[in-house]
């Protein structure tokens, strides 16, 4: 009891006014204006209900009994339970107990439950009442309700990958923005001088690139593995956080920061980008599946159809790219508002400079070691810094707070449960694919032409020191330019001071040509491939042909020119690559092998530019003019082979072998696996009954002729 300071009354005849009465426990308890619960009694009333009633009678004008518990309980203008109450006075005389009344009429008890069965009020009247409230609403309409539940979760969809090309976006921007400014600092020889005299900057920032560029060469041994066991989701937080460990390390410039953090982002860029491309593709089958819900194979959780998710793959990963390409323009915002503010012009920096373009060698032979006119304070770059990592730490926070998981549990755990054994050797079996090798130079020649376009700095090649006008060729191992098309043409030409506006030219039409990507749509999807192929051919033809004057800025609406051009084949390819694998690899269980295999042999390629910059720049494009016809003519060959409906090899997905017996795992038909990629949406059990690595002619006319037609 409440407000009396008791609970639960044991004595008889007690009576309570203003208080409110928990579990009373006896009979003749009169409850003035009190409020009473699981009591366990008959009520019988007037305009009165009674529920779970079970041994005396409780009579009351205007009340809701539900279930006290003692006999002859009196309750006068009292609510119980949720009934209206009717207040009556306190000195009313209220009805007979029901001892009393049975003293004076015997039939009493007779006329009490004629009168509860005329009311309505027995088991089949609480029945009645009882299905009224757990009915559907008479307005309720399922269709409708039905439509507004998916149409959430297609919205969810595109929050998710909305969010993904944002994390993206921003970690990578800050990746190459704080790269650049570091490395551009570090080559100045005043401020390595007077901030780092006497810890060998330069062989610092050797060892950084190594660790950055060496070792994503073993990442086809452990990016499958990574991905299966933390998840699509979980492993791009765990690289983007990374990332974000790589920009806090340079706020203490030392050798045990800086190279373990490069090391770092070496072992996490192929699990990044390979868990992005899986996730985005993931993301379209989704979407698929949330419009198409009423069909029977999404019901039945099988694999669509061929083709099915194409569109939905075109448009997500058109999203994707043109968000990804703006980090080129992200990564310029600490030159353009901090580090400019700081440099020579080119009358200075470009001095000793003779040769650009395709005359030059190396890495621009004759540029000034010092080029930096003042040295910025430490305040500042802790703070652009700062600004740097709140950057990264936002793109954490976007990829753990608004991307979704790419599977579902019960998916997540059959993918891990093939055996680690399995999921090591799947990305080497998916390479006798013909259809992936035919895609390698495409790759390769995919990681030639982004850091051949980008700027950057490459602590390789000989040191170039300027003294009278002379270059002189001392030991290797000094900070030098890299070299690639914006520093040996744009920055020779125009200087350092233009080079983020240069870059920044290339991000926004990378950016904005992504969308022509879109016309997969209704066009053959070799078409916008080919398209940039073709756009980059003419370049790399041009580029091997001139050599622009140094210092020469009437060139530089030619040198913008370029570097838009080169932004647009590069979306073409980059966006019609992904969308390629999309198409030819729908089933989930292979996506993660097959994004893995390209982003490696993009590591691979970019390995290759690094270890390039000591030769001529005509060497240079005429490895990647080589690169890039072989990238066609094998992509083509590819594409008339599946014409041909040749039969390609795939290794068969082993059954999951679950440890745990829950009810999940009880049944014995899989409901999350997916058939074989060949057998066009059967079960994996047909795959039982095939070889290890079929190369049936069933398998292959509904694998690509509904994309090729």
């Amino acid at each position: 009891m409440r407000g009396c300071g008791a609970h639960g009354c044991q004595c008889c005849g007690a009576g309570h006014r203003g208080a409110e009465h928990v579990g009373a426990g006896s009979g003749g308890a009169g409850h003035m204006g009190a409020r009473c619960w699981g009591c366990n009694t008959w009520v019988r009333g007037l305009g009165v209900l009674g529920i779970g009633v079970q041994s005396t009678w409780v009579q009351s004008l205007g009340v809701l009994a539900q279930g006290c518990s003692s006999g002859g309980t009196r309750h006068m203008g009292a609510r119980l339970g949720d009934a209206n109450r009717v207040p009556l006075p306190l000195h009313h005389p209220g009805p007979l107990l029901p001892e009393a009344a049975m003293e004076k009429d015997p039939t009493y008890y007779q006329d009490a439950a004629k009168a509860v069965g005329g009311n309505g009020l027995g088991a089949e009247g609480t029945e009645a009442q009882l299905d009224d409230f757990v009915s559907t609403h008479p307005d309720y309409n399922e269709e409708e309700e039905e439509q507004k539940y998916f149409r959430r979760k297609r919205l969810g969809v595109v929050k998710n990958v909305l969010a993904a090309s944002l994390a993206g976006m921003l970690t990578y921007g800050v990746y190459l923005g704080l790269l650049q400014m570091q490395l551009i600092l570090h080559y100045d020889e005043t401020y390595r001088e007077v901030k780092y005299s006497n810890i060998e900057l330069e062989d610092i920032d050797r060892k950084v690139l190594m660790g950055i560029n060496i070792t994503p060469v073993a990442a086809l041994l452990y990016t499958p593995i990574l991905i299966r066991f933390f998840g699509t989701k979980w492993a791009m937080f765990l690289a983007v956080g990374i990332y974000a460990l790589f920009v806090s390390s340079n706020y203490w410039e030392r050798y045990y920061t800086l190279v373990p953090s490069a090391v770092a982002i070496g072992v996490a860029i192929v699990p990044l980008w390979a868990s992005m491309g899986n996730y985005i593709t993931r993301m379209a089958q989704k979407y698929y599946e949330y419009v198409n819900y009423k069909e029977e194979h999404v019901q039945e959780q099988q694999q669509a159809p061929r083709g099915a998710c194409n569109t939905y793959i075109i448009i997500f990963q058109t999203i994707f790219y043109a968000c990804f390409h703006l980090s080129f323009v992200c990564a310029q915002m600490p030159m353009l508002f901090f580090l400019n503010n700081y440099l020579y012009q080119l009358n200075h920096t470009l001095f000793g400079v003779k040769h650009c373009g395709t005359l030059s060698h190396g890495t621009l032979p004759g540029f000034n070691k010092t080029v930096l006119q003042s040295l910025p304070r430490s305040v500042n770059l802790i703070i652009v810094e700062s600004a740097l990592m709140a950057a990264a730490f936002l793109a954490m926070l976007v990829v753990l707070v608004l991307c979704g998981s790419a599977y579902r549990p019960t998916e997540e755990i059959d993918l891990r449960s093939i055996g680690w054994g399995n999921i090591f050797q799947l990305p080497f079996k998916h390479m006798r694919d013909y259809r992936l090798r035919h895609l390698f130079p495409l790759f390769i020649y995919s990681g030639f032409e982004v850091l051949f376009v980008c700027t950057g700095f490459s602590l390789v090649g000989p040191r170039d020191r300027v003294g009278g006008g002379v270059t002189e060729q001392g030991q290797p191992g000094q900070a030098t330019l890299s070299l690639c098309l914006l520093q040996n043409y744009g920055v020779c030409t125009l200087g350092l001071e233009k080079l983020a506006y240069l870059l920044m030219a290339y991000g926004f039409s990378a950016s904005a040509c992504s969308s022509l990507a879109l016309s997969m749509l209704r066009l053959r999807r070799h078409i916008p491939l080919l398209a940039g192929i073709l756009i980059h051919a003419a370049l790399l033809v041009t580029l091997f042909f001139w050599a622009p004057e140094p210092r020469h800025v009437v060139q530089a609406p030619l040198l913008y020119t370029i570097a838009v051009l080169w932004g647009t084949g590069s979306a073409l390819n980059k966006t019609s690559i992904s969308i390629l694998l999309g198409m030819l690899y729908t089933d989930k269980e292979r996506q993660d092998f097959v994004f893995t295999i390209y982003h490696w042999w993009q590591a691979l390629a970019i390995f290759t530019v690094y270890l390039w910059s000591g030769l001529p720049m005509k060497a240079k494009l005429s490895i990647m003019l080589l690169a890039l016809v072989v990238a066609v003519g094998a992509y083509l060959w590819m594409e008339h082979k599946l014409a041909q409906h040749m039969a390609y090899r795939l290794p068969r997905i082993p059954r999951p072998r679950h440890k745990m017996h829950g009810y999940r795992y009880l049944e014995e038909d899989n409901s999350d696996e997916t058939g074989s990629e060949g057998d066009g949406g059967s079960s994996n059990d047909d795959n039982d009954r095939h070889p290890a690595e079929a190369t049936n002619a069933d398998e292959l006319p509904r694998d690509d002729e509904d994309q090729l037609g």
